[in-house]
């Protein structure tokens, strides 16, 4: 994730900038929503199948703080609103989310490695 991080906190990214890190920020989401779906299975007993049912059950098992837990389902819904980055208006206002959602993100990887070894 460090090549997010380094994008999504550019200041004034030029408009390769910005579609880069939206990308970036698309491919660790995935990356970390399937790991914490596949964390919750293997370690919890859990099943979820999307990504929201996922961000749901995290703060159910306390992997997830309820602040955290809502800005994670804002970050579900920023990202499915990637396929409309065309809109400048969308791409600036998702990008603008891009270092919180980068250190949530973060957090909720580290918090799951910290769990696992336990």
């Amino acid at each position: 994730m460090t090549v997010f991080k380094k994008l999504a906190n550019l200041e004034s990214p030029n408009d390769v900038e910005r579609d880069a890190a939206i990308q970036r920020f698309k491919s660790s989401f995935e990356a970390s929503w399937k790991a914490a779906k596949q964390y919750l299975y293997d370690v919890e007993g859990v099943e979820a199948g999307s990504p929201k049912s996922v961000v749901r059950s995290c703060r159910e098992v306390h992997l997830l703080e309820d602040d955290k837990a809502i800005m994670a389902l804002e970050m579900v819904n920023d990202h499915n609103l990637t396929v409309h980055t065309y809109n400048e208006e969308l791409a600036f206002k998702i990008h603008k989310n891009l270092p919180r959602y980068n250190n949530l993100l973060t957090q909720w990887v580290e918090r799951m490695k910290e769990k696992v070894m336990e």
